[in-house]
């Protein structure tokens, strides 16, 4: 019998919720992908540490508790017109406040890595 560890993040010791870190690594990925520039998810590098690592290699949302606090990394492919400082800034906004309204709890950290651009003709 294989039993698969799950990461959750406790919100509040009192109310006993508790959130699954791939919820909210979900939560992440549909707020970057509303940021106007953002194509897609983009799968993160390959290194060896991750592929050794229990979680998937290619994840491009990666959600992690340290000291009580949320820090999300998002690898993101940009528009080719795109301004990758402006669109980076605005995923950090909108998924630290995206995240935080949904699960009251503070995110201290939104690292953004900007993986691809896609070059794509838009419509």
């Amino acid at each position: 019998m294989i039993i698969k560890y799950v990461e959750v993040l406790k919100l509040a010791e009192h109310s006993g919720l508790s959130i699954n870190l791939d919820v909210i690594e979900s939560m992440a990925a549909m707020a970057a992908l509303e940021i106007s520039g953002v194509s897609a998810m983009s799968p993160r590098t390959v290194d060896i540490k991750n592929a050794i690592s229990r979680k998937s290699v290619l994840k491009p949302v990666r959600a992690e508790v340290k000291n009580g606090a949320v820090v999300i990394t998002l690898y993101i492919s940009i528009s080719k017109n795109a301004n990758a400082k402006q669109v980076a800034e605005a995923v950090q906004t909108g998924v630290k406040d995206k995240v935080q309204s949904m699960t009251s709890n503070a995110v201290t950290k939104v690292n953004v890595h900007i993986a691809d651009v896609d070059l794509s003709e838009e419509e």
